[in-house]
């Protein structure tokens, strides 16, 4: 399959990768597979099984699966832990910096609370987990090692998209990328939550807390170790729970926010109330947690 794309974005498919290939290349290298998960309790279990089974045990592709259980009400941290992930919870990471749930802090603490030299994340609601996901990502950051974060993308269709992003993506991130970051217009899927990359490279840079987090890495690892670095990979078809229009509206606005704050610093308030009609006011802040390089704790456990 191919896209369209900016000369500078590599894109590959997930099909090129094969298992044992990847093993091979991938050498004395570590790899981590993490999964933020809030009350992921019906897929959770089936994505690390999954995991475990194809790319764990017998295969040594994957070193551990870590799932940051961010605050969850549900069994989400049981069935993970029962299914074979190394479980920690969010709030017990790093708890001297905030134990504030959110899909960019469950990120930032999953890097730190993982090991492995590659860090590979996926969502936890995915319906038809496959391990391509996995494997798709793993494959530019092990076969080159010129290449520090993969972005991946798929179709979505119960969004009627071919392979397009979704609401958030094609409305508020592709427009503002597409404006003021050109390099990046050719990322097919910049707020997928598919991602990977090199932990020296990853550790460097900060992550925007909530659901800005996906934008704000992609520009910053493109600012700081240029858009050559970057690669995005065809992941084939994705099935996930679609979230109703009311929630996009705060997420489209942080992911606005993180832009902004790179593009033009000042622009937007760091924090405002949207306060639809019908619906409650909400207060949407915009927060860093700092570049985990920069933390004596990390250094202390990544010494390297």
């Amino acid at each position: 399959m191919s896209a369209v794309t900016a000369p500078h974005v590599r894109t590959h498919d997930a099909g090129d990768f094969d298992v044992d290939a990847l093993v091979a290349a991938k050498g004395s290298t570590t790899v981590s597979v993490c999964l933020p998960a809030r009350n992921e309790e019906p897929t959770v279990g089936t994505i690390v099984s999954t995991i475990r089974s194809q790319l764990v045990d017998g295969v040594g592709l994957v070193d551990e699966v870590v799932v940051v259980d961010d605050h969850s009400t549900d069994r989400t941290g049981e069935v993970a832990a029962a299914t074979g992930a190394r479980v920690v919870s969010a709030a017990e990471v790093l708890p001297r910096h905030g134990r504030g749930h959110g899909k960019g802090e469950a990120l930032w603490k999953s890097l730190h609370a993982s090991t492995g030299d590659v860090v590979v994340w996926c969502d936890a609601d995915v319906r038809d987990f496959d391990h391509r996901f996995i494997t798709g990502l793993l494959g530019p950051l092990l076969a080159d090692p010129t290449i520090a974060f993969v972005k991946g993308f798929y179709e979505r269709p119960s969004d009627g998209h071919v392979r397009g992003g979704g609401r958030v993506t094609e409305l508020v991130a592709r427009p503002v990328l597409t404006m003021l970051f050109p390099h990046l217009a050719g990322v097919v899927q910049p707020l997928s939550g598919e991602y990977g990359g090199r932990r020296r490279v990853l550790e460097q840079v900060p992550f925007v807390e909530g659901y800005g987090v996906d934008i704000g890495l992609l520009i910053d690892i493109t600012e700081r170790f240029g858009v050559e670095s970057v690669a995005q990979v065809d992941l084939g078809e994705r099935i996930h729970r679609n979230r109703p229009l009311h929630e996009l509206s705060p997420m489209a606005a942080q992911v606005l926010q993180a832009a902004l704050h790179r593009a033009a610093p000042g622009l937007a308030p760091d924090r405002f109330v949207m306060a639809a009609p019908e619906l409650e006011p909400l207060e949407i802040t915009y927060r860093e947690r700092p570049a985990l390089a920069t933390l004596a704790e990390y250094r202390a456990l990544h010494p390297s």
